[in-house]
């Protein structure tokens, strides 16, 4: 290989390092967003009209677009309680697989809540998110999160992992 041709393939290289960097660190800033309240800004890590579609704590689902619906959950009473008890929404390192100005991700998310003096694990999911490379950088296109909760669809969610 010439010295063209590797410096081509060091570029390559490189660029999907970092934006495999850039979309962990927007994954991994959106619990601290929506655990501050800081609602606009979660929002904004969707593309505009993108979605977040997950598993109600009642059963069934939801989907809500980005930027207004998606940061108006932030601002929900359930949220709030959660925000003021003290939480943590946690993502686990996803695997993120990046095809040009595409990418996927799955992993794990899990939200810690305070009650009273101890901590405890309040609802674990798996999370398929696809994004996209914006002119503002790489933002969520949709986010698809399910509940473990044993359920077929979950299963379905994690195996994902596979085709990524």
């Amino acid at each position: 290989m010439d010295r063209e041709a590797r410096l081509l393939e060091l570029e390559r290289r490189l660029q999907r390092a970092e934006d495999q960097l850039e979309i962990q660190n927007l994954l991994m800033s959106y619990g601290p967003l929506v655990d501050s309240a800081t609602a606009a800004p979660a929002g904004d890590l969707w593309e505009p009209g993108g979605g977040y579609s997950f598993t109600l704590p009642d059963g069934g689902t939801k989907r809500l677009e980005a930027p207004d619906e998606i940061a108006g959950m932030y601002s929900w009473p359930g949220h709030l309680d959660l925000v003021n008890t003290g939480c943590a929404h946690m993502t686990a390192t996803p695997k993120i697989t990046v095809n040009g100005d595409e990418a996927q991700a799955v992993g794990y998310s899990v939200v810690i809540l305070k009650e009273g003096e101890r901590w405890f694990l309040w609802r674990a999911a798996v999370n398929h998110w696809t994004l996209a490379r914006t002119a503002d950088g790489w933002r969520i296109a949709e986010r698809f999160n399910r509940a473990l909760d044993g359920s077929p669809e979950s299963h379905e969610t994690m195996r994902k992992v596979l085709e990524i």
